[in-house]
């Protein structure tokens, strides 16, 4: 890919966005490479963890000013279409069904904060900083803020939404938008460890339970979603995983989805 390094080793894949000349900023090519790279990797049996990256000393300041200036005489038509590949690319990531893990080097601005909400576990480095820009252009943060507003809550976002304020990297931890802040030399070894629970973790079960937040996030205890999560562990109980998983704890072994060095 013409913006993006992709690399599997171990059943880890790492996609590194490698614009740093502009500071990792996407534009329609990126998204489209993001798109398809979330999409590929999801379906792939040897990836069991997906680790976003960076290089340079940014690790994403939204939108590339050359495509936003190609956008300002873009019609409503153009608009919804372009927004709608952006909110495509977001998606493809908080869906991918592998786990996801933003390895944050550098500054996040904009649309880059909406990558890092829509990863499953952020790390970040404590030089990082962030930025909700858009009000400041007199635009805002509409397609990123479904994940957003998931990650940090509503009443930070209430905040930095509207006021555009830049944020350190404790602000995001404390608000809970990112999981884990460490200095730069130690942000590889905190996300090798995360990366390892991960893999050692039952694949199909990391999978359900990625799909299961999502489901039960933010939704009313009803009946009916009772009735969703006793059909969920019912049916992972079942599942040859699931067997296997609670087979090993009885005999005291590692289970068959381990790596064989693990055994």
């Amino acid at each position: 890919m013409k913006h993006l390094l992709i690399q599997v080793i171990d059943k880890v894949a790492t996609v590194t966005l490698n614009r740093p000349d502009v500071r990792n900023a996407f534009n329609d090519e990126v998204i489209v490479e993001m798109t398809t790279a979330f999409n590929a990797l999801g379906a792939r049996a040897d990836v069991r963890c997906i680790v976003l990256a960076a290089s340079g000393t940014a690790f994403c300041a939204g939108a590339d000013l050359n495509w936003m200036r190609s956008m300002a005489d873009y019609s409503r038509e153009q608009n919804l279409a372009d927004a709608g590949r952006l909110a495509a690319m977001m998606h493809a990531v908080y869906v991918c069904p592998k786990p996801t893990i933003a390895r944050i080097q550098g500054d996040v601005y904009a649309g880059g904060t909406g990558l890092v909400a829509a990863c499953d576990i952020a790390v970040s480095s404590d030089a990082a900083h962030y930025c909700l820009s858009e009000t400041r252009l007199g635009l805002v943060p509409s397609t990123i803020s479904p994940y957003v507003i998931r990650a940090m809550g509503a009443r930070a976002a209430h905040r930095y939404f509207l006021s555009a304020e830049r944020f350190t990297a404790a602000e995001a931890w404390r608000i809970g938008f990112v999981h884990e802040v460490v200095t730069a030399a130690e942000l590889d070894g905190k996300v090798a460890e995360v990366v390892h629970s991960l893999v050692n973790a039952g694949p199909e079960a990391v999978k359900a339970c990625k799909k299961l937040v999502q489901d039960v996030v933010g939704k009313d205890i009803t009946p009916e979603l009772v009735q969703m999560t006793v059909a969920s562990i019912a049916d992972v109980r079942v599942s040859p995983e699931g067997r296997e998983g609670l087979q090993s704890f009885l005999e005291k072994r590692k289970p068959n989805w381990l790596p064989k060095l693990d055994a």
